[in-house]
C-alpha cells in the first residue's frame, strides 16, 4: 500500500490549514479556560463545506471517504486545536453515518441537509452511569403507547453537546432476557432533544472545555416513528456503522495532536531553551523519542480500513489502540505531549505555553472512544483465538 498523499489531498490539507489559521493558539487557550463551544470556528467550517466531508453529495456533502475525514482531522488537530478543535466537527462524520448507510431517503433528506450546512449539531447517545463500555447493558427503555410515538426514559449519559443538539440515541425496545442475543433489542433514534422531558447537566471535566460534556434526565420524551433509523431491534448493528468510523477518527486526531506537541517542542528545543550554555536540542535524550513514534502511527493508514467490509472491525478496533501512544502514552516509550511539557522544563506546567493542554487532551483518546484493554481484550479473543475475557 502506497500511502504518500495524493495532489488533491495535499490541497484538502492546505486548505484546512489556511482555514485554521483564523483560529490561533489564544483562541483555543481562551476555549480551554473559559469553555464555551467554538460557534465560529463551527461556521467557518460549515462555510467552507467541510461539515459534510463524508456525506453523500447528492444531500450536500462533498461525497469523500474517511480517509480524506481523518487527513482533515488530523490536521486540525495538527495546527494546534486539539481534540477541541476536532471534536467541535467530528460528529457529523461518524455520528449521522447509520443514517446514512440505513436511513430512509426521507430521513436522510430531512437530517444531513442542516448538519453540512452547520444549522444543526448532533450528540451520540449510547452509554449510561452503570453502562460504561457495555452497550448492550443499557436499562433506558422505548416503548411504544398507542399512535405512532415512542416514550424515552428515564436516565442517559450523553458524551457530546447536549446543550444545543439533536440526539442519536439507542434505547432497548425489547429487554436483554427476551432476546436470542444481547445485539438483538436495541433501537436507534435521531431525533430533537425537548426540553419539556429532557433535563441537562453538564459535566465539569479536565479538558477540552470547549465542547460540552452532558448527563441527560430524560421523562417520557415522545419520539416519532419516522425517527427511528432502520429496524426496531436492529439497533447495535446500524450503530456500529458510526462507532468504528469513530475510532479511526479518534486515532488520527490523536497523532495530529502528537505532532502539535513535537513542533512546539522541537521549535524550543532549536534554540529557545538555552541549558548549560547550549541549546537542549543537542541532546540525543530530547531528539531521539518522540519522531520514530509518530512516524509508527499514521492516521491514514488506519484509515485504509474504513473500505473494507463493515464486519471487519478489527483495524477500526486497533487504531487507536495504536494511535494514542503518540500523544499520550506511559513510559517506557516518551510521548510527544509528555515530552513537550518536560521540554519545557517548569514553563511546561503554564498554560501559555500551551503544551500543559495538549497534555490533558492526549487522555481523551485513552479513554474514549474505548479504552485500550478493552481493545487489546478484543484482539485477543478475535485475532489469536483466545477465550473472551469479558
Amino acid at each position: 500500500m502506497n500511502f504518500a498523499l495524493t495532489a488533491e489531498q495535499e490541497q484538502l490539507r492546505d486548505a484546512v490549514v489556511r482555514l485554521c489559521e483564523r483560529f490561533g493558539d489564544d483562541y483555543w487557550l481562551a476555549k480551554d479556560r473559559d469553555g464555551g463551544f467554538p460557534h465560529d470556528f463551527h461556521q467557518a467550517f460549515a462555510a467552507a463545506g467541510w461539515l459534510g466531508i463524508a456525506m453523500p453529495e447528492e444531500y450536500g456533502g462533498a461525497g469523500l471517504g474517511i480517509t480524506e475525514a481523518g487527513l482533515m482531522l488530523q490536521t486540525i488537530a495538527e495546527t494546534g486545536a486539539g481534540f477541541s478543535g476536532c471534536s467541535a466537527l467530528h460528529m457529523n462524520i461518524f455520528g449521522l453515518n447509520p443514517v446514512v448507510v440505513f436511513g430512509t431517503d426521507e430521513q436522510k433528506r430531512r437530517m444531513l441537509p442542516p448538519l453540512i450546512a452547520g444549522e444543526h449539531k448532533a450528540c451520540f447517545a449510547v452509554t449510561e452511569p452503570d453502562a460504561g463500555l457495555d452497550t448492550l447493558n443499557l436499562k433506558t427503555r422505548a416503548e411504544r403507547r398507542g399512535g405512532p410515538l415512542r416514550r424515552v426514559g428515564p436516565e442517559d449519559l450523553d458524551l457530546d453537546r447536549a446543550g444545543r443538539a439533536q440526539d442519536a440515541p439507542a434505547r432497548r425496545t425489547t429487554p436483554a432476557e427476551q432476546v436470542a442475543r444481547r445485539t438483538e433489542g436495541l433501537t436507534l433514534f435521531y431525533t430533537d432533544l425537548d426540553r419539556r422531558h429532557v433535563e441537562v447537566r453538564e459535566i465539569d471535566k479536565m479538558g477540552r472545555m470547549a465542547v460540552d460534556s452532558n448527563q441527560l434526565f430524560l421523562d417520557g420524551l415522545p419520539v416519532r416513528l419516522a425517527d427511528r433509523i432502520g429496524e426496531e431491534g436492529r439497533g447495535f448493528d446500524y450503530i456500529l456503522h458510526g462507532m468504528n468510523p469513530e475510532r479511526i477518527l479518534v486515532g488520527a486526531e490523536a497523532v495530529g495532536l502528537g505532532r502539535a506537541a513535537l513542533a512546539r517542542a522541537s521549535r524550543l528545543c532549536q534554540g529557545e531553551r538555552v541549558v548549560f550554555g547550549r541549546p537542549i536540542g543537542k541532546n540525543q535524550a530530547i531528539q531521539h523519542p518522540p519522531r520514530a513514534q509518530l512516524d509508527g502511527a499514521r492516521g491514514r493508514e488506519t484509515s485504509w480500513c474504513s473500505r473494507r467490509p463493515p464486519s471487519t472491525t478489527r483495524d477500526a478496533r486497533a487504531a487507536p489502540r495504536r494511535t494514542p501512544r503518540n500523544s499520550s502514552a506511559p513510559k517506557p516509550r516518551s510521548p510527544p505531549a509528555q515530552t513537550a511539557v518536560t521540554s519545557h522544563g517548569g514553563m511546561g506546567y503554564a498554560r501559555e505555553f500551551h503544551v500543559e493542554r495538549y497534555l490533558r487532551e492526549a487522555m481523551i483518546a485513552r479513554l474514549a472512544p474505548v479504552s485500550a484493554e478493552m481493545i487489546l481484550n478484543f484482539i485477543g479473543e478475535k485475532v489469536l483465538g483466545l477465550p473472551r475475557s469479558y
